[in-house]
């Protein structure tokens, strides 16, 4: 059984990365599996080095489409192009797609036109927010996907009032949280720490990246400002993303002395970072997710989530995009009446190994 494997960006090699371990686990002892790690090159990142992929455990892609940057119906339309001549020259058993980016839509439909059954892990996860890509992404995939590998129980009753049939949705956990509790052992400790002379609990990590909080210069400096006044004097470490570097850059905008500026950061620094920060700050899907699994205190400044359940369950808390709601919620973590917060079930570090099982057992 041959599998394709659909990675487009930096946070999809981490929810495939526990797949392909559980795949080699397999055919080392005699099960006839195996992948084909497709790249789309949608997203060019420069920390995507050879460490990166020694970081999470798996080999470079076998297939790098390359399809670089540009508009999305240019990228769409460039990754259904590689992927269907690479589908022309050999097809796999089953492909699978992950999360919501651009290149997940774009290979399962390429796929399906070719007859190639489609499986989608993180099925079924939706925001409710139609101005956000990824929300049509998940919409349009899940609507030709034959099989559902799923994060919760949210997601699964989002597939059946779409008329998805049970015997099509496998509710398996996490694989984010798997490639999470694998690098646990082996986070790295930042240079900035030492640089900064951070301390356990007594610093605030924050990160933000998408186009409503930061493409809009004052709304962007409004946000920085209620973070810095609000903070408590708490060091705020602030690995800034290109895009929101660019906004803060392009318009000589003052940032508080407060905001410790940092390069992006490889994941197993980032996560060093954040296990040990007194809180996050975000406007990220995955962080929650992760900060959820460690107990770390998140607020996301976003209106919608499509993970709801490290919201009800979680770390979590959905303050939304309007800066006012930044203050009393820092004052509730500097009191110390953040909630703690419970793992959601299955988010255990074993979905890959439920969902090689599962695929295993399908007629394909």
């Amino acid at each position: 059984m041959l599998l394709d494997l659909i990675v487009g960006a930096r946070p999809n090699f981490m929810k495939i990365a526990p797949v392909i371990r559980e795949i080699e686990r397999r055919s080392a002892e005699g099960t006839a599996i195996s992948y084909r790690l497709v790249h789309t090159g949608q997203h060019y990142d420069r920390n995507m080095s050879g460490s990166f992929f020694d970081d999470l455990g798996i080999p470079e892609p076998d297939v790098n489409l390359n399809v670089g940057s540009g508009k999305q119906a240019e990228q769409t339309s460039g990754i259904m192009l590689g992927y269907e001549k690479l589908l022309k020259e050999k097809k796999p058993d089953l492909c699978i797609v992950v999360g919501d980016v651009t290149s997940t839509m774009a290979c399962a439909i390429t796929a399906k036109k070719m007859l190639v059954p489609v499986a989608h892990v993180e099925g079924g996860i939706r925001s409710g927010d139609m101005t956000m890509p990824e929300e049509v992404n998940r919409i349009v995939t899940d609507s030709i996907t034959d099989y559902f590998f799923t994060t919760s129980e949210t997601a699964n009753e989002n597939l059946r009032r779409y008329g998805v049939t049970d015997d099509r949705i496998f509710f398996v956990g996490n694989t984010m949280i798997d490639t999470l509790l694998h690098s646990r052992p082996r986070f790295r400790k930042p240079a900035l720490w030492d640089e900064q002379g951070l301390r356990e609990k007594n610093y605030i990590v924050l990160t933000l990246h998408r186009p409503n909080n930061v493409d809009d210069p004052p709304n962007l400096k409004h946000l920085l400002d209620e973070i810095s006044e609000s903070s408590g004097g708490i060091p705020l470490v602030f690995p800034v993303h290109p895009r929101t570097r660019r906004v803060i850059q392009d318009t000589g905008m003052v940032i508080s002395p407060a905001l410790h500026l940092a390069e992006p950061m490889g994941y197993l620094e980032f996560n060093y970072l954040a296990e040990r920060a007194l809180a996050v700050i975000t406007d990220s899907g995955g962080i929650t997710e992760e900060t959820t699994v460690m107990g770390v205190p998140c607020m996301t400044l976003r209106d919608s989530t499509e993970r709801p359940e490290t919201v009800t369950m979680g770390t979590n808390e959905l303050l939304g995009t309007d800066p006012e709601a930044i203050a009393p919620a820092m004052q509730t973590l500097l009191l110390g009446n953040w909630k703690k917060g419970t793992i959601p079930p299955l988010w255990d570090g074993h979905t890959s190994e439920r969902i090689i099982e599962i695929i295993s057992k399908l007629s394909l």
